[in-house]
């Protein structure tokens, strides 16, 4: 990152009551997630190829769902492990 951006986003940080910046924390994080998504998503199709020469079984709307699903179950879990609810964040 730029270091004139990044002071300038600090400064304007160090205005923020801790529930504001709590907000920024959590839409930063939000962020990051979305960005891992679609880094995700390109892997994904950038190895459709190669199954499908392989032979690999193709996985039906609902399968795909269904994984999808513990998936986020399961990232849920180690959230709620990893980071018990505190005052700070409603």
């Amino acid at each position: 990152m730029n270091a004139v951006i990044e002071q300038r986003l600090l400064s304007k940080i160090k205005t923020l009551s801790p529930p504001q910046v709590a907000q920024v924390e959590d839409f930063v994080e939000f962020l990051a997630a979305k960005w891992e998504r679609q880094a995700a998503f390109g892997r994904l199709l950038a190895i459709a190829p190669a199954l499908e020469a392989a032979g690999a079984e193709p996985v039906s709307e609902d399968e795909l769902a269904a994984e999808i699903k513990a998936a986020r179950q399961a990232r849920k879990a180690r959230s709620v492990q990893e980071s018990p609810l505190d005052a700070t964040h409603p």
